[in-house]
């Protein structure tokens, strides 16, 4: 292979340097050492495991933290990890995990009973003092209890009985206490962050670069992963590309050796002169777009269906997306667990939908767009930055919301009164919403008030909202994540599918994958149940 160029168009000319290339030999089997240079689209912004939803967080954390069970991505199973045993009582209050013996942070202190229970209570309650926040994937939690050093019992107020997939997800890595001592704001520092993971992070430029290096006596990774002992990679260089052109085009000089989000339009180019492209499912909610119905203009559930009618997600994806991207038959991937199609729910239908905007009394002014009682039916929303191809898709709706009479304003998902707008039903009465988790409290996480409340409840994250609560939702919601009965679990998951799109609050558009590309000579990557790359196990065969 050619040897690494320096990196002049990304600011690390220095980097380039320190890459030797290997000899261009062929193994069959894994080797030991070497460098991944891996460009994200954007850097992380806070790394307190509840907060790893950002891929760009999930990313590193990944790396550097272990969870108390491994999600097989293959079949959803959960196998041991940080414990190499559980038992869970009949009604799922009670969880008790056997933790292995022999595991340290890097920073040399042991992760034991102890701190794995101040890990769940921080998780489970928050901590108000350090401004941290609690777990979406931790529900009902009461407290914790060590029964010896090495056997932590979890105590729940009600069922809970997404917990033990919850404790293979990113958002409950294991770190020590030094780590959970830091206020919420200081876990933007990624060397501050103490964990037992494969590699550990040794030099940070906030916004620029991560360097980790493995970590010489790590030997404790999942029980039935093939690879133990030590990672293969000697290191791994983040570097922060936002733009996807110089993503790609690192790529294929050979100048970055792995790339997380690349789009649908560069898919054939990359694959075409030999590199490889990834595209893991994320397994949870998919990308819907979703109406805030505290706001007049969307508060009818005709509006709302109407406004769902009229979006044309073949021509959305058939224009924007790959085979990559399947079109959403329900408000879940059809990979979830509990999905149940919902197809009759979601047609195309562009003269219904103006004959209910009629029915809810809108009705098309002199210049083009409706309006009821002197109201213009204009709406607004944001393009989400992480999202794939977000302002594209919303701007094709937007065209296909004018052919019925309705005004949508698209502002770009990089501006500063983005996040406060966004907590505001009267600014942006439409919103991007996707959440990646391969359990059905999934669909909780992304609806309920407490936690993302993407549909903008009152007593939830916001206090611009005046009076829109759907009780009945909640009910089902906390059905879904208080019921230790699988069968009546399900049944409960597919009432929430149905009702969210009887109620047209949302409308989902694709399962969004988290689509990489890498150059042939990397071998070994791994991804977890919702599309987070993992290094332990990847070599280079340079």
């Amino acid at each position: 292979m050619k040897p690494h160029r320096k990196l002049i168009s990304l600011g690390l000319a220095a980097l380039a340097t320190s890459l030797i290339p290997f000899a261009a030999t062929a193994a069959d089997s894994p080797v030991k050492g070497g460098t991944l240079v891996y460009l994200e689209q954007q850097g992380h912004t806070n790394l307190y495991p509840p907060n790893a939803g950002l891929y760009s967080n999930g990313g590193i954390l990944n790396q550097i933290t272990d969870k108390l069970t491994y999600q097989n991505p293959k079949t959803l199973e959960i196998e041991p990890w940080l414990a190499e045993s559980w038992q869970v009582n009949d009604n799922a209050t009670e969880y008790t995990f056997k933790l292995r013996p022999g595991v340290t942070f890097s920073d040399g202190t042991p992760v034991d009973a102890a701190v794995v229970a101040k890990n769940f209570d921080t998780f489970g309650l928050g901590n108000k003092e350090l401004k941290q926040p609690i777990s979406e994937v931790v529900n009902n939690y009461e407290r914790s209890e060590v029964v010896d050093p090495l056997t932590v019992k979890f105590h729940f107020k009600k069922p809970s009985p997404g917990f033990l997939q919850g404790t293979s997800v990113i958002g409950t890595g294991i770190v020590s206490l030094s780590t959970l001592a830091l206020p919420f704001e200081q876990f933007g520092d990624a060397t501050k962050i103490i964990g037992s993971g494969p590699f550990v992070v040794s030099a940070e430029t906030i916004g620029k670069t991560l360097d980790l290096k493995a970590r010489e006596d790590y030997n404790w990774g999942p029980a039935k992963l093939e690879h133990q002992g030590r990672a293969y990679l000697d290191e791994i260089k983040y570097i922060i590309a936002g733009e996807d052109s110089v993503r790609i085009g690192a790529l294929l000089a050979e100048q970055a050796d792995f790339i997380r989000q690349i789009q649908a339009y560069d898919e054939q180019r990359v694959e075409e002169q030999g590199f490889s492209v990834y595209a893991p499912g994320t397994r949870g909610v998919n990308n819907s777009i979703a109406f805030r119905a505290d706001n007049p203009l969307v508060s009818d559930v005709k509006v709302r269906k109407a406004l769902s009618l009229a979006v044309n997600r073949d021509e959305i994806i058939s224009t924007l997306f790959s085979k990559n991207y399947p079109k959403a038959t329900s408000i879940l991937a059809s990979a979830a667990l509990g999905y149940v199609p919902q197809t009759d729910k979601l047609q195309f239908d562009p003269e219904k939908a103006k004959a209910l905007l009629d029915e809810a009394g809108f009705k098309v002014g002199a210049d083009g767009i409706r309006e009821k009682d002197g109201q213009k039916l204009i709406l607004t929303g944001y393009a989400s930055l992480p999202q794939p191809q977000s302002r594209s898709t919303l701007q094709l709706i937007a065209q296909q919301w004018a052919k019925i009479g309705v005004t949508f304003n698209v502002l770009a998902g990089d501006s500063g009164s983005q996040t406060v707008d966004e907590l505001d039903p009267y600014k942006t009465p439409v919103a991007v919403g996707i959440v990646g988790r391969a359990d059905p409290d999934v669909v909780k996480s992304q609806f309920y008030p407490t936690l993302r409340n993407l549909l903008l409840q009152k007593g939830g994250t916001s206090d611009k909202v005046n009076s829109f609560v759907d009780e009945k939702l909640n009910a089902i919601l906390d059905e879904i994540a208080s019921q230790p009965n699988l069968e009546k679990r399900l049944k409960a998951v597919e009432e929430a599918q149905a009702y969210l799109l009887d109620q047209a609050y949302v409308i989902p558009i694709f399962e969004e994958p988290q689509v990489f590309a890498g150059a042939p000579y990397v071998k070994g990557i791994g991804f977890e149940a919702v599309g987070r790359p993992a290094f332990y196990s990847t070599w280079l065969d340079k």
